[in-house]
């Protein structure tokens, strides 16, 4: 069995990687931990002001997502070591690396949390998890914080 844990490192996150530790894998489980880094968008401007902070935010963001799968990594290793446990960092749209990372790794399922924006907020930002489930080459399952 192949579990995809998308994880952008928040309390959502952390509640679905809870969720994936307090079930019982099969034997050779392998989840894979992905969390994508979306830096702010390259705008092109004269005096590539933008540029530079365009560079910055993927810096920044590269950082944070390897950090963050770092974090989730280890934690899962300690509490489950049955489970094949492995990292990736991905550059661009969550709601589009998610789905490719499940079709490029042959996922059987997709775990991700849900922020809980509400219908204004998912309008405004769009909903990843929505999404993901839509696109998803495989069953997804969004884990939705019990409070």
């Amino acid at each position: 069995m192949r579990i995809l844990l998308a994880t952008d490192g928040s309390e959502s996150s952390k509640v679905a990687m809870r969720a994936l530790l307090e079930r019982p894998w099969p034997p050779n489980a392998e989840v894979l931990i992905l969390s994508v880094a979306h830096p702010l968008p390259d705008v092109k401007d004269p005096l590539m002001i933008a540029q530079a902070c365009h560079i910055d935010s993927e810096k920044w963001e590269h950082r944070r997502a390897t950090q963050v799968v770092k974090e989730f990594a280890d934690n899962m290793i300690r509490v489950s070591p049955s489970l094949h446990v492995a990292t990736h960092v991905a550059q661009g749209s969550p709601k589009e690396e998610i789905v490719k990372q499940a079709e490029q790794w042959h996922a059987d399922l997709v775990m991700l949390g849900s922020h809980g924006h509400g219908p204004v907020g998912r309008f405004l930002l769009g909903s990843v998890a929505a999404s993901v489930a839509i696109h998803a080459p495989c069953s997804v399952e969004i884990v939705r914080d019990s409070r």
